[in-house]
């Protein structure tokens, strides 16, 4: 895997961050809502128009092709999205690997044949981390992934992504409200304040 780094990264009033992640390494992002925690995920995922710079081993962002990039820098955002009839059909890949994780999230085996309309928040929030676990990227960007699961679940979500780090060498930037749990899972944290704060 690689290491993942941003300098001057700044999304409309938001920003800079700076941060240099190691390979399995990962950083936590909190803040109050409003503070801008998506944007800058949104800008390390190259979705956005921002200014600074992000680079994964050495490889800078404006050098490489959008769609390259977020197959490498994973985006997993607060709320996911579901167009095809079937939720096996948003799945590009489905790696025979991913039968295991689909159970270790409490889902049944069955769930790739569910139509998107039947799933709860919690359902859609734990597929929508396994999508971006088949596409296997070398860093997760997380934005919330935990928030509308249960303390189990949630729990078993962190563990796969502190598997993930430390088998595959994944880098993390992980966005959180939830201080003790980025306590358990980052190695440091960045605390946004609200625009025009000192």
């Amino acid at each position: 895997m690689a290491v993942f780094e941003a300098s001057g990264l700044v999304s409309l009033h938001v920003g800079p961050l700076d941060f240099h992640i190691e390979d399995g390494g990962c950083v936590g992002l909190t803040g109050p809502s409003g503070s801008g925690k998506s944007l800058l995920l949104r800008a390390l995922a190259d979705l956005d128009p921002h200014g600074g710079r992000a680079s994964l081993d050495g490889v800078e962002q404006a050098q490489t092709p959008g769609p390259d990039w977020r197959r490498r820098v994973g985006y997993l955002p607060a709320d996911s999205h579901w167009w095809a009839p079937v939720v096996g059909d948003h799945f590009d890949e489905q790696p025979d690997w991913l039968a295991d994780e689909i159970a270790s999230l409490g889902l049944p085996g069955e769930v790739m044949e569910w139509t998107p309309e039947r799933l709860s928040s919690g359902e859609k929030q734990r597929l929508a981390f396994l999508r971006l676990l088949s596409v296997q990227p070398e860093v997760f960007l997380l934005d919330e992934p935990t928030a509308n699961l249960d303390v189990d679940v949630g729990s078993s979500l962190e563990r796969i992504v502190e598997r993930w780090r430390k088998e595959r060498g994944v880098s993390v930037v992980w966005v959180s409200h939830d201080f003790n749990q980025l306590e358990r899972v980052a190695d440091s944290v960045v605390v946004l304040e609200m625009p025009g704060n000192s």
